[in-house]
C-alpha cells in the first residue's frame, strides 16, 4: 500500500441500473451509508436519466456518476417486425457494449489509479452485474442489494448443461462449505454470469477468466481460493416474502428501505418544505404547490382503510401495456375507495 492509498478514503461504489423502482432504494441506501460512515467516499453510478437524484445525493455527500444508457429499451415503441426487430437487436448490442465500457471507465477512474484498500467495495443491484466482474478486476468486495426477490430464474436445463460443460467447476461449487460461495449462489442469482454474454466481455475486455471462480490461464476452478458466499441484502419484510432454507447462507432480509420524504416531491419548493418538517410529519404552515397537495394529504392523513397500491413500474415504457385506459377503467370499477 503506497502513501497515496494511505491518505485516501475507502470507497463505497453503488452501481444500480433500471427504472426508478430499481434505482431509488439503492440511492437511499447510499445516502444513509454516507451519513453514517463519514470516513467513506461514496459514489452512485446509474443512468443519466436519474440525474434528478444528484441534488439529493450531493446534500448527503454522495457523488453522482451518470451513464448514458437509457433505463429501458423498448422494441414496441420504435420498431415493428422483421428487419426492424433485427435493427433493434443490433442497436441493443451496441447500447450494451457502450454501457459496459462506460461502467468500466467509471470504475477505473475510481479504483484504477491507486491500490485498493481493505474497506473498498462495490454494491450492485440485479441489473448491474457488470459490477461483479469489475469488483473482481479491481480486487474489491462485491455486495448485492435489491428491494425485491431476484426477478429472473435460470432455464430449467441450466444445471444439467452446466454440470455437463463444467464438471470440475460444478464439483467445486457443490462441495463448498455452507459459508463459502456455492451452487446455491449460482442457482439463486449468479447464473447469468455463466452465460456467453458475460463470458466474452470478461475475457475479451477485462482479461478475466470467462467464468467466475476459474483460473484465467488454465480454466480450472480456483481450488486454492474459496471466497465467502456473497452478501445479498433484500429490502423487504419476512412477513411479506417467505425466505426458504434453500437460499444461500449469506442472504439477509433487512426490512423495507424507505426514501427520505423530500425525495417524493419533484419541485424544489416542496422538497425544501418537507426537509424543514420533522421526519414523518409534513404538517407545516407553508403550503406545497397545487401539484403536490394530494400527495401531502395522503402522506399526513391516516387512511380510514389500509391503502392498496398497484404499481405498473416500467410496463408502459417497455411497451407491455398496449391499452392503459382499459386498465384504468377496470381499476376504477373495483369496489374500493380509489385515487387513480
Amino acid at each position: 500500500m503506497g502513501p497515496e492509498t494511505e491518505n485516501r478514503k475507502p470507497v463505497a461504489l453503488f452501481m444500480a441500473f433500471g427504472t426508478k423502482g430499481d434505482i431509488y432504494p439503492i440511492s437511499a441506501i447510499a445516502a444513509a451509508f454516507a451519513s453514517d460512515q463519514k470516513q467513506y467516499r461514496v459514489v452512485l453510478v446509474t443512468h443519466s436519466a436519474h440525474q434528478n437524484l444528484s441534488s439529493h445525493l450531493e446534500q448527503r455527500h454522495v457523488m453522482f456518476l451518470g451513464i448514458n444508457s437509457p433505463p429501458v429499451l423498448s422494441v414496441c415503441e420504435n420498431y415493428g417486425s422483421g428487419s426492424q426487430e433485427l435493427a433493434f437487436s443490433q442497436q441493443k448490442m451496441i447500447a450494451t457494449r457502450d454501457h459496459r465500457q462506460e461502467c468500466y471507465s467509471a470504475a477505473e477512474g475510481i479504483f484504477g489509479h491507486d491500490s485498493t484498500m481493505e474497506g473498498d467495495f462495490i454494491l450492485i443491484n440485479f441489473f448491474a452485474l457488470e459490477g461483479w466482474s469489475l469488483a473482481e478486476l479491481f480486487h474489491v468486495r462485491c455486495v448485492v442489494a435489491a428491494p425485491y426477490v431476484v426477478p429472473y430464474s435460470a432455464p430449467s436445463s441450466f444445471e444439467s448443461q452446466f454440470r455437463r460443460e463444467h464438471p470440475l467447476l460444478y464439483k467445486y461449487l457443490q462441495e463448498a462449505d455452507s459459508n463459502q460461495v456455492s451452487w446455491k449462489d449460482v442457482a439463486h442469482w449468479m447464473w447469468p454470469l455463466y452465460t456467453e454474454n458475460w463470458g466474452l466481455w470478461r475475457s475479451d475486455v477485462l482479461y478475466l477468466s470467462p467464468f467466475p471462480f476459474t483460473d484465467p490461464v488454465t480454466g480450472l476452478p480456483t481450488w486454492h481460493d474459496r471466497p465467502p458466499s456473497p452478501l445479498l441484502l433484500y429490502g423487504f419484510s419476512k412477513d411479506i416474502v417467505e425466505c426458504p432454507d434453500y437460499w444461500p447462507s449469506n442472504v439477509h432480509v433487512c426490512g423495507f428501505w424507505f426514501l427520505p420524504t423530500e425525495w417524493q416531491f419533484s419541485c424544489k419548493k416542496c422538497q425544501e418544505i418537507s426537509e424543514l418538517s420533522y421526519p414523518g410529519d409534513l404538517r407545516t404552515k407553508d403550503e406545497v404547490c397545487s401539484a403536490h397537495v394530494k400527495l401531502q394529504c395522503f402522506l399526513i392523513n391516516p387512511a380510514s382503510t389500509p391503502p392498496i397500491f398497484i404499481g405498473l413500474s416500467s410496463i408502459g415504457s417497455m411497451g407491455f401495456l398496449r391499452n392503459p385506459q382499459t386498465f384504468l377503467q377496470l381499476s376504477k370499477s373495483l369496489p374500493l375507495n380509489h385515487h387513480i
